[in-house]
Formats: C-alpha cells, structure tokens, sequence
C-alpha cells in the first residue's frame, strides 16, 4: 500500500481513544484504527525507510511502528491504550549504548517529525560535552543552521548547568538528551501524500545532526575531573 495522507477519520479516531480510553470502545472501533491510523502510518514507515536507505546505503536503517496497546505494568492509571502513535527510522542498536533515531508522530491536535537522543546515556551526554569543549566548531555550524531552519530544540535539561559553553551552544551543552523537532496542526499536507515528502525532506536535513549524535559513542571516555 502506498502512503496517500492520513483522513479525517484518523483524527477523528485519535480524539475518540483520547476521551474512550476503554477496551469496549476500542473493540467496536478498532477496524477504522487499523484502516485510518495503522495501515497509513505503516505504509508511511516503509517508504521513509526506503528512501533513506536508498540516499544513505551504508547507514543500515531499520523501522519500528508503535502499537497503540500501552504495558498493562506501567498505566499509572491511564487508559490501556495510546492516544498518540509514532514510527522511527533507526540504525540497529550495538548492544552496549543506545543511538538517535529519526521519528513521525501524530496525535488529535498535531503531528511532529524530527530526530532524537531520547535514551541517551549519562556517560554519553559526558562525551558530548567533552566534544563541545574540544571542539566546539562543528556543533556551532549545526546550531546555527537548525536556528535559521523551522525545526526547535528540545529535551530534558539539567537542574544545575554543566558548564557554560556559550549563548549558542548552552543548549546542547545543558541537556540530559536531546531532541529536535517540528510541529503542526494536523491540516494541509498531513491530509495528502505530500507529507511524505515533507517528512523525506526533514530526515535528510537532520542528516548531519542524527551523524553528529551517532558518532558520539566512539569517542574516548572524558577523564573525570580531579
């Protein structure tokens, strides 16, 4: 199946698990999840795959779709299911740290795409630090370039600042992992198979940062400070 755009009826979807989140609502319901909010998003997962594969041989990338099922040992009191649903577009992981990954994901109110660091390490979050400070040029021409672009930084930040890097670089520097990202309503292309390409486009000028990130695992341990 190829990827023609999300409905109405995915939204709508969307929307109704958010305010039925209960099993006899889904078991009445759960054929337009499969055709408006799987099918779609599955489909939209194998040709980003695709094509990035296709643009970067040599990268390996593999893809996972979310099950909207949530762990039955982890609702906290929420419903048993997923209210929003991603797809991400990843190198295989290397056993011994995790690595970014590229994501798209749609909810009632909006839709995102972007890449992240979202499991990113302790000693990780160290190296990139370290590299900032021994290097603090490279990064500079990436965060210059993503504030000119559409895309926001994100992710969780320190109670008590690592160091000072810089107005510019404070922010990759102060970050316990990182992300970046675009929103937007879920409106005009999101209703079309153009947003494949919108997303395509997005993936490949994260490209840079996504390498950036990836190759942090095989720089050498910073010595602790004495």
């Amino acid at each position: 199946m190829m990827f023609q755009g999300f409905s109405r009826d995915a939204v709508d979807f969307l929307w109704g698990i958010r305010f039925n989140n209960n099993r006899e609502w889904f078991a009445e319901h759960r054929q337009a999840y499969l055709d408006y909010v799987d099918g779609p998003l599955r489909a939209l997962s194998r040709q980003l795959l695709d094509a990035m594969n296709a643009a970067y041989p040599k990268a390996g990338f593999t893809q996972h779709v979310s099950r909207i099922y949530r762990d039955a040992r982890r609702l906290y009191g929420r419903g048993p299911y997923k209210d929003h649903l991603w797809l991400v577009v990843e190198r295989p992981q290397d056993g011994q740290h995790a690595r970014p990954a590229f994501y798209f994901e749609l909810a009632p109110n909006y839709f995102s795409y972007g890449c992240g660091f979202w499991d990113m390490s302790p000693a990780l979050a160290a190296k990139l630090r370290a590299r900032i400070d021994r290097d603090p040029k490279p990064l500079e021409t990436l965060a210059r370039r993503l504030n000119r672009s559409k895309f926001s930084l994100f992710g969780d930040e320190y109670k008590r600042p690592k160091g000072d890097a810089g107005k510019l670089l404070n922010p990759w520097y102060n970050r316990k992992n990182i992300g970046i990202s675009y929103d937007a309503n879920c409106e005009g292309a999101f209703f079309t198979p153009e947003l494949f390409n919108e997303v395509l486009e997005a993936f490949r000028f994260l490209m840079p940062y996504y390498e950036y990130l990836d190759s942090l695992a095989a720089d050498a341990a910073p010595e602790a400070p004495l």
